[in-house]
């Protein structure tokens, strides 16, 4: 495997997810055709807007150097998987706008994902901005997760949170949880990552969505910058029965594995009062 500099990348990631933030709030104030993507059922995954396209472009110009100089492969949501991340030691994962939905709503729940990721599916940089309140998350494998550039302090709170997107609403799950957490507070309706996000910021927390036979539970796109936050700060993210994310499957879609985010102390404890 290649030696890089992973602070050096990590720059160029944030100086890439800040331009593509800049353009995705441009958008924001716009009012935007929403289109489909063909071949997917899911709303959540079928829905892309002009702010998803130019913001992946902003990216991919701003880190061509960085790649080309690397040689690094390239996984984005807006493109189609050229397979190159199976013959490169490292690829880039990219959500150029994460939560369409939320975006094309005027609500917040949306950010750009940039992540590095090597060829045996371990992210090594992970990058998160929420254009709305210009919070800026990095973590970097082995050094540490930030806010705005500096630690990320977590503080947790007396009272559990629950994190849900809108496919988790409508299952059986949904109820279950909520009797064995007991939740004070719920956010709801965001994209993985800010549902990640959400999940360290009002810890202790939980964001799952177990495994299923359709498409979909989200893509590794959406999971890969946000579970290095979690590893770095000591906290759990991985596929629903605990076992690693699988961040370099040929099906980029999550459902057979499912996922589970936690800033909990009792996680095994409300995952084993679940009946999946």
């Amino acid at each position: 495997m290649i030696s890089i500099d992973l602070h050096q990348i990590a720059e160029k990631a944030k100086e890439a997810a800040l331009k593509a933030g800049e353009i995705v709030m441009y958008y924001f104030q716009e009012d935007l055709e929403v289109m489909k993507k063909q071949g997917v059922e899911n709303p959540a995954f079928e829905a892309f807007t002009i702010a998803d396209r130019k913001s992946q472009d902003a990216i991919l110009d701003h880190l061509q150097p960085c790649t080309e100089k690397n040689d690094f492969g390239i996984l984005a949501e807006e493109d189609i998987d050229d397979q190159s991340r199976f013959e490169k030691d490292y690829f880039w994962c990219i959500d150029p706008l994460d939560g369409t939905l939320p975006f094309t709503e005027k609500k917040e729940g949306f950010s750009v994902s940039i992540a590095l990721v090597t060829k045996d599916g371990e992210t090594v940089v992970g990058v998160i901005y929420n254009p709305i309140h210009k919070e800026l998350y990095h973590a970097i494998k082995g050094h540490g997760a930030f806010k705005n550039n500096k630690v990320f302090d977590i503080q947790p709170n007396n009272f559990n949170t629950l994190v849900c997107d809108r496919s988790f609403l409508k299952t059986n799950y949904y109820g279950q949880v909520v009797d064995l957490l007991k939740p004070q507070k719920e956010f709801k309706f965001g994209g993985a990552c800010m549902n990640a996000i959400w999940v360290l910021e009002n810890a202790p927390a939980l964001y799952i969505k177990p495994p299923k036979k359709k498409l979909g539970n989200g893509s590794i796109w959406d999971y890969a910058s946000t579970s290095l936050l979690f590893s770095e700060l000591g906290f759990q993210a991985s596929s629903f029965n605990g076992l690693a994310l699988p961040l370099n499957q040929k099906n980029t879609f999550m459902n057979e594995c499912g996922i589970l985010y936690s800033t909990l102390p009792n996680t095994k404890e409300i995952l084993d009062g679940i009946e999946v």
